[in-house]
Parts: structure tokens; C-alpha cells; sequence
């Protein structure tokens, strides 16, 4: 991690408490999970959510969560169940069991936190070539005409793009890196320009679902989304906005993604100042009052990411808020008894379902946060 991260030494001493509670907990978790691949927790335990559709968008995060583990603990355990995930994920990849169809724009969180987390830390050559074989894929839904990566399947989302897939770009910049061929680097750079332009509102709010014309790239409408509705502010799409930028920054330095991750964060900050948990949606009714603990976690993240990349004086605007939403999630949303295998509690899936239910992605973003606080590891991104 990078060394201009500087941390209070007050803020250190709860972050090393935080991580010794994550620590005991993963540790039984992770054996007692075998070699099931999570979403959420069913009575308590992780389900196998590879079982019921190996295609999943999140499928990815629990590997992701062992790298991390094995990176701030190395304990040789979490290296050998994730290398078994990742080795599971190959029946997807490689067309084994008719589930490649299935694959999408998430192809990014499904192997940029499995396979290139294994090739960036161990050097294994066979998980560098996954890791290709799903960059080639994300590349190729490269809308040429539009400039855009086309979200989901179908002939009716063949014009859509998302926010979330921000988050999936960095695949691209890796394998440019890796190949040293530039259309990686230009596709993924291409897509970001187009997303700051027309996803990014005035406000800094983000759209989650956004419609462009085939031919001519032109904006043809925008959909509300996993949000309340058209024109709202879905605050998980917010958080991928944050964090995406700011890694396209990382990966390019092209000053225009570090300012639209700063818009996005001073937007997500403007919203959540009374709790430091964000509802799901910013503009939403009052009541009910649905919330979601991941995206927190998620722009936690995204504003460490941030504070490592710009002037000192303002890195601790970023670090500061960071610092506050991780402490308020992990007062009152985490559980660390072993009652439950999720340890981050009450996140949601969308305005109208899946509210206030473990999700594997909101442990993944928050164990990340706490990792890079204590400057342990390498980018998985």
C-alpha cells in the first residue's frame, strides 16, 4: 500500500482492534465455508451461491475476501481455499457446464479478486491466463460506435451501461499492462470518459442505468435503476462512482477521474453526515427508511483510494470521512459472534428487494478498508 498513507495513532489503535475481530472471526468462517462460494447467509450460515448459478455477478468476492486474509494474516489456509474457488469459477470461464452465456459485465469482480489476486501475489501462470481470457471478454462487449461496455445480455440492454462497471474496468488496465496491447488501455479509458460525462450529474449524484443510441453514442434516457426511481440517487451506484474513478485515476493519472471521484465522494458525504450509514436511495422517502451497510463500506474504500492521491492538505477530508462511516458500520452493523458467518450486517440489493440482508461484497469492502488502514498487502484492483 502506498506509504503517504498516514493514519492518527488513535485511528490505529481502533483499526488494529477491528482487525484482530476480523482475524478471529474469518478464521473459523473460512474452514467452516469449505468450498462453497457465498452471497448472503442462510439461517446464520454462508449459502453456495456457485451451486445456484456459477454466472454470479458476485462470485468473485469471496476469493477476494481469502486473498485479503492471506495477505494481512499469511496464513497459508485462506491461500489454499481461494486457489480452490478460483479453480471452481473455471467451468464458468472456460464453457464447462453451458454457463459461459451467463457472463456479463462483472466479469472484473469475478476475476480481477480471484485469478490476477493469485497472479499478482504468487506469480501462478495459469491464473494469468484467466485472468486474459476475462479481460478479452470484457473488452469485447466494447460498444465501437457508442464508445461504451454494454451492461447485462440481451437485445433489448444492447444500448445499456451501468455505473457498476466502473468497478470492472481495471481488469482492462491490468491486461494492457500485462500484454502491453493498448486496446485494453483504450477501451476501458473510453468508457470511463463517456460515464463522467453523462453518468455523473451536475450535483456529483451518479445514474445507475443509462441508455445510448447504437449508432450515434447520443443519450436516449436514463432508468432509476437498483434506486427508488428514474432521476434518483442510488447510493450503492454512488459508491461505485467513488471507488471507480478513483482506481481509472490510479491506473491512468488522467486528472479528470480523480476529479469526478472527488464530486462523487463530496456528494456521498453531503448525504450520510447525520449516521455516516447511507440510506439506499439519497433521494428516497424518508419513510420507510431502508439502508445499506455495503455501500458504506464501498465508498470507505473508494476515499482511502482517494486520500492516497492527492495534496496532503486535503487528504485528510477523505481519511476523516472514510474513518467515520468504517467506525459507525462497525459499532452498529457488524457481528462478530458466531451466530452468524457475515460480518457486516443490513446491506441491500435495491430500493424494492433484498433490503437488510448480509451480502458477501459488503465483508469484502470493509476487511479491504481495514487492510489498507493498516498498510498491509498490494492492490487487488
Amino acid at each position: 500500500m502506498d506509504a503517504m498513507l498516514e493514519v492518527p495513532i488513535q485511528n490505529q489503535k481502533w483499526i488494529d482492534s477491528v482487525w484482530g475481530k476480523i482475524t478471529a472471526k474469518m478464521d473459523y468462517v473460512a474452514e467452516n465455508t469449505g468450498e462453497k462460494i457465498p452471497y448472503t447467509t442462510v439461517n446464520g450460515r454462508y449459502d453456495d451461491k456457485f451451486a445456484q448459478d456459477p454466472a454470479w455477478w458476485t462470485n468473485g468476492f469471496w476469493p477476494g475476501i481469502l486473498w485479503l486474509m492471506y495477505m494481512g494474516t499469511h496464513n497459508d489456509k485462506y491461500k489454499e481455499i481461494a486457489e480452490k474457488a478460483e479453480i471452481r469459477l473455471d467451468s464458468v470461464l472456460y464453457g464447462l457446464d453451458g454457463s459461459f452465456e451467463g457472463l456479463h459485465h462483472d466479469v472484473g469482480f469475478m476475476w480481477l479478486l480471484s485469478s490476477v489476486a493469485n497472479y499478482k501475489i504468487t506469480g501462478n501462470p495459469q491464473s494469468r491466463i484467466r485472468g486474459l481470457i476475462a479481460a478479452n471478454h470484457l473488452a469485447s462487449r466494447f460498444n465501437i460506435k457508442g464508445g461504451f461496455i454494454t451492461a447485462w445480455n440481451g437485445k433489448n440492454c444492447e444500448g445499456w451501461s451501468i455505473i457498476d462497471t466502473m468497478m470492472n474496468i481495471p481488469l482492462l488496465y491490468w491486461a494492457s499492462k500485462e500484454t502491453g496491447y493498448s486496446r485494453f488501455r483504450d477501451i476501458a479509458q473510453a468508457h470511463a470518459d463517456k460515464t463522467a460525462e453523462n453518468v455523473i450529474r451536475a450535483d456529483g449524484s451518479a445514474v445507475h442505468i443509462i441508455e445510448y443510441d447504437l449508432e450515434t453514442g447520443e443519450v436516449v434516457k436514463t432508468y432509476g435503476g437498483q434506486g427508488y426511481g428514474t432521476g434518483s440517487s442510488w447510493s450503492r451506484g454512488q459508491s461505485w462512482a467513488i471507488y471507480g474513478f478513483a482506481l481509472s485515476f490510479l491506473h491512468t493519472k488522467n486528472p479528470l477521474y480523480l476529479e469526478t471521484a472527488k464530486k462523487a465522494a463530496h456528494y456521498f458525504a453531503s448525504c450520510i453526515q447525520d449516521s455516516y450509514i447511507p440510506a439506499v436511495d439519497f433521494r428516497s422517502p424518508a419513510e420507510p427508511l431502508y439502508i445499506d451497510t455495503t455501500a458504506g463500506a464501498i465508498a470507505a474504500s473508494g476515499m482511502i483510494e482517494i486520500s492516497r492521491h492527492v495534496p496532503d492538505f486535503e487528504k485528510k477530508i477523505y481519511l476523516d470521512t472514510a474513518m467515520k462511516i468504517l467506525k459507525a458500520l462497525e459499532k452498529e452493523q457488524c457481528n462478530w459472534t458466531d451466530k452468524t458467518d457475515s460480518i457486516l450486517q443490513n446491506g441491500s440489493e435495491s430500493y424494492s428487494g433484498g433490503i437488510h440482508k448480509s451480502i458477501i461484497y459488503g465483508d469484502f469492502f470493509f476487511i479491504e478498508s481495514i487492510l489498507k488502514l493498516k498498510k498491509a498487502g498490494i492492490c487487488l484492483w
